[in-house]
């Protein structure tokens, strides 16, 4: 007889044929159950073994068997496992509720019941030693992004108008941040975002927080306030997801963790890391008495700057009026005058002098003139003979007969015409 799990082949009491997928199955024709359950375990038998992490929520300790839950450790998921007394032997110290742990699990199904369990092959507590050592693999990680850098930190305002503040839920973080800046500066305002910061919440709800007051135009300065505690409960601290985060965030981000032994990435990224909460409202708000007596100090210093500044330029003005020439000005002013009235005389005589000079240089030349003038000549008793179109007779040969004649003597001219020819004179 055919075997009914067989679907190469069909029987008496069995369809002619099974599907040969669960995909063809059909209401007229059905797997078996057990031809289900065989197949997943034939398939789940394939999925290989594989290291998980989590924290250890729920033990139970039976004769050859533990049951343990984990939990993942950024989120609200959790896995039972079946852990075999051999391997649990192999642990030096007995495993905890809260310890942190790496096991090797496979899956297993068992056909009979239907039931899915995951074996633990191996597990291993998850040390303090190997939490830091990731945190620094991380730290150095991040580092070299640039993320820590100096060039990529901003600068706190003065005087914040609004701060957000993200911190445990009624935490003495929150008070001590919001106790001391209102003592400090009794004006300051809040935003204030309460979120888990410890467990598999932390992550998620400081980020999402974060990116909330990041997009407020009216927040200047974020603070991240814990009261510090054990480096397992600061892990979300340093969670790459959150250090990213705040690296990008557009507002100055203030840590004030409060974990001086080993400090979380957190307080690399941000932008001031503060010792503490109280610390932290020391150092975003200043001090309102200290600020009165900077400007009563600087009030003061102007003062008596001012006071120096006049009382010197007193003794100043002092010193020059004491001067002769300040006692005394007109001493100046007359012997400046004197000095005017000698050189105008001495201007007056030079030009006197000069035109004198010059008006004996002009008679000299005028008589000088007078000598050479024709005028001169025809006052001796010369006469000039001109022709009538005002030439000068110099030869009686070389005017013609009958011809008019213009003689100017000293005083006057007279008229005459030539006898005789150019032959007659002559002769």
């Amino acid at each position: 007889m055919q075997d009914p799990l067989d679907p190469s082949g069909p029987d008496e009491t069995a369809p002619t044929s099974l599907p040969k997928t669960a995909a063809e199955t059909t209401p007229e024709n059905p797997w078996p159950l057990q031809l289900l359950s065989r197949n997943l375990k034939t398939y789940i038998d394939r999925a290989p073994a594989t290291w998980v992490e989590g924290q250890v929520i729920e033990l139970n300790k039976r004769a050859n068997a533990s049951y343990i839950t984990l939990r993942d450790v950024d989120a609200e998921i959790s896995l039972s496992l079946t852990v075999w007394s051999a391997v649990m032997n192999r642990l030096e110290l007995p495993l905890e509720r809260g310890a942190r742990v790496v096991a090797q699990v496979k899956p297993d199904f068992w056909v009979k019941t239907g039931r899915l369990s995951m074996q633990t092959r191996d597990i291993r507590p998850v040390g303090i030693g190997d939490l830091l050592a990731r945190i620094e693999r991380l730290r150095q990680s991040l580092a070299a992004e640039g993320l820590f850098n100096d060039d990529r930190k901003l600068p706190l305002p003065l005087l914040p108008g609004r701060i957000g503040l993200i911190t445990g839920r009624n935490s003495d973080a929150m008070k001590d941040v919001m106790r001391n800046a209102a003592l400090r500066w009794p004006a300051v305002a809040f935003e204030v975002r309460e979120v888990a910061v410890q467990g598999v919440n932390a992550v998620a709800e400081v980020t999402r927080a974060l990116a909330q007051l990041d997009a407020m135009p009216e927040v200047d300065v974020i603070v991240i306030a814990r009261g510090g505690g054990s480096l397992e409960d600061l892990l979300p601290f340093s969670h790459e997801d959150l250090v990213r985060a705040v690296s990008a965030a557009q507002t100055p981000v203030v840590s004030a963790i409060g974990h001086e032994a080993d400090r979380p990435l957190l307080d690399e990224v941000a932008d001031l890391r503060a010792s503490t909460p109280t610390d932290a409202a020391k150092r975003i708000v200043p001090d309102v008495g200290e600020e009165l007596h900077r400007i009563g100090a600087a009030r003061a210093q102007l003062r008596r700057i001012v006071e120096l500044t006049v009382g010197r330029e007193k003794e100043r003005l002092n010193h020059i009026r004491s001067r002769p020439v300040m006692a005394a000005p007109e001493t100046m002013i007359d012997g400046r005058a004197q000095d005017v009235t000698r050189l105008r005389e001495r201007a007056l005589s030079c030009m006197v002098s000069e035109v004198r000079r010059d008006t004996d240089r002009i008679s000299h030349l005028r008589a000088q003139v007078r000598a050479l003038s024709p005028q001169n000549t025809l006052d001796r008793g010369y006469a000039v003979v001109q022709l009538a179109d005002g030439a000068v007779v110099r030869d009686a040969a070389a005017v013609p007969a009958a011809a008019h004649l213009r003689i100017r003597v000293a005083v006057g001219e007279l008229a005459a015409t030539a006898e005789t020819g150019p032959a007659a004179a002559s002769e």
